[in-house]
């Protein structure tokens, strides 16, 4: 049997994942998790052999769970399920140690072929986004956003969804001085000079729905 942990912060979705991967007889769902701190403390307990996770979670969110769990296993196996579908979202799960990334819009059986390939160790990213980094690597195009840094990044995601600086703080566990400083970065490295144009940015490079 494959062991797999799920972490996404919607109930519901877990349940629904469950049950889709649990049909399937060669994989059972050995744990649950809502936060990306909690993700790591089940992978502790659990020691599934692949985590299921969404990078848009309360807490330290999924990329930083993935490089603590690989930080604390080098052999842990990844794979990122996300609404994202942007280029900029895979680049980073990748950099961070995860072996896949697919859109929650794939199908249900491309969902459990994935669990299985990447529990070989296999790398697997939605076909669609694939080639779409193909091309921006070939054409040499890279996005601004490719300037942040990994806390930046989450910090900019979060203010381009109309987030406020203290409440950005507490669900990064984060000073509000310190999120003001990575405020202040981002507006320097993208040439920016508020929310409003962060959103706008954020539109124009698929990171938000419109």
């Amino acid at each position: 049997m494959i062991r797999v942990l799920i972490a996404d912060d919607h109930a519901v979705v877990r349940t629904g994942f469950r049950l889709l991967l649990e049909a399937a007889e060669d994989i059972a769902v050995v744990a649950e998790a809502q936060s990306g701190e909690e993700a790591i403390d089940r992978y502790q307990e659990a020691s599934p052999d692949v985590v299921m996770i969404d990078i848009s979670m309360p807490g330290i969110g999924g990329i930083e769970a993935i490089k603590k769990i690989r930080a604390s296993d080098k052999n842990a196996k990844i794979l990122v399920l996300s609404v994202h579908e942007d280029i900029s979202h895979p680049k980073r799960v990748l950099q961070a140690g995860a072996l896949g990334y697919l859109s929650k819009r794939q199908a249900p059986e491309v969902l459990i072929e994935a669990i299985r390939k990447i529990n070989e160790g296999q790398m697997l990213i939605d076909p669609e986004l694939a080639q779409r980094m193909a091309v921006a690597d070939v054409s040499g195009e890279s996005s601004p956003l490719e300037t942040l840094s990994e806390r930046e990044f989450e910090v900019f995601e979060k203010l381009a969804v109309g987030r406020a600086v203290n409440d950005i703080a507490r669900q990064l566990n984060l000073s509000p001085s310190t999120v003001g400083t990575h405020l202040y970065n981002i507006k320097q490295k993208l040439g920016i000079s508020n929310q409003a144009e962060i959103t706008l940015l954020a539109v124009r490079l698929g990171i938000i729905e419109p």
